[in-house]
């Protein structure tokens, strides 16, 4: 994602102008590279004015803006400015772009996404993904000041015992984090070397301290199988303990047959994208359809 100069937002981050300036320089960047594709575009939501509060949202490893269009517009409906940017190498024409990711380029994205969100209203927070849960997640802690509310859709804390034992999970950091190891790919596609700078970024958040945040919250699904669902919850829970405040926690049943990525779906989008609202929003309360996972 092109990042704006330094200063183009201003002293005041809060600055509405600067901000939908900055989105916009974003959105015609990538329309002008033909490497970008169109659904691959950042995507920004906007009432033509400050508004109440605000909203970033950062799609997962391997995916693009498009797939918080549906939950987007359930933001945008409720009064909130959106902005969804791009991650960097992904929505490309190379379908290999993403595997070069580093931990500080997904940093520096998060943190420059964060300021364009903060000046689009009066209090800012942020959903994130899988692997951008976890740069949400890392936005909590570095910008404390700002982000005041957070929900983490299946977050890749850690992957699923099953496919990587909790022992290794250092070890493979290290290695293929580094480069120490040759690029591997899982059976899902997935690099090895992309999926540990996500873990170096996780790793960051291991001992939380206090921060502004307002509310918690984290929905995983029951047939999830590729994070591990102690960590999806005993990351947000630590985050929330250091804020003095409670974890709201959804789980998605067996039942729905949803399985990783928890926006896509299908019949049920309507009634789960209520219950995300309901959850960011409002952390901390019982809710529908809802069990909740004891980490």
């Amino acid at each position: 994602m092109p990042e704006p100069a330094t200063g183009e937002l201003g002293d005041d981050e809060s600055d509405f102008g600067a901000a939908i300036r900055a989105a916009e320089a974003v959105i015609a960047a990538e329309t002008a590279d033909p490497a970008v594709r169109p659904e691959g575009r950042s995507r920004l939501l906007s009432h033509g004015s400050r508004t109440e509060r605000s909203v970033l949202l950062l799609h997962g490893y391997t995916h693009a803006p498009v797939q918080f269009d549906a939950l987007a517009a359930a933001f945008f409906d409720r009064g909130y400015n959106v902005w969804i940017p791009r991650a960097p190498g992904h929505g490309t024409a190379d379908p290999d772009a993403h595997h070069r990711v580093t931990a500080a380029a997904l940093t520096r994205y998060a943190d420059t996404a964060m300021t364009v969100a903060a000046g689009l209203g009066d209090e800012a927070g942020v959903v994130g993904i899988s692997g951008g849960a976890v740069l949400a997640a890392w936005l909590a802690q570095t910008r404390g000041d700002t982000v005041r509310d957070l929900l983490l859709l299946s977050p890749f804390f850690a992957p699923d015992a099953a496919r990587a034992p909790r022992a290794l999970i250092r070890p493979m950091i290290a290695l293929y984090g580094r480069g120490l190891l040759p690029e591997r790919r899982t059976a899902r596609g997935y690099s090895m070397r992309a999926a540990a700078q996500y873990l170096r970024v996780a790793a960051r958040l291991r001992r939380p301290r206090p921060t502004g945040l307002r509310r918690v919250a984290v929905a995983i699904s029951a047939r999830d199988g590729v994070v591990d669902p102690v960590a999806a919850i005993g990351v947000p829970r630590r985050l929330a303990d250091a804020a003095g405040i409670p974890l709201g926690v959804l789980t998605l049943p067996e039942s729905m047959g949803i399985g990783h990525d928890t926006l896509r779906l299908g019949d049920s989008a309507a009634a789960v994208h209520a219950d995300y609202l309901a959850l960011y929003e409002n952390s901390g309360e019982p809710w529908r359809a809802a069990d909740v996972l004891r980490a």
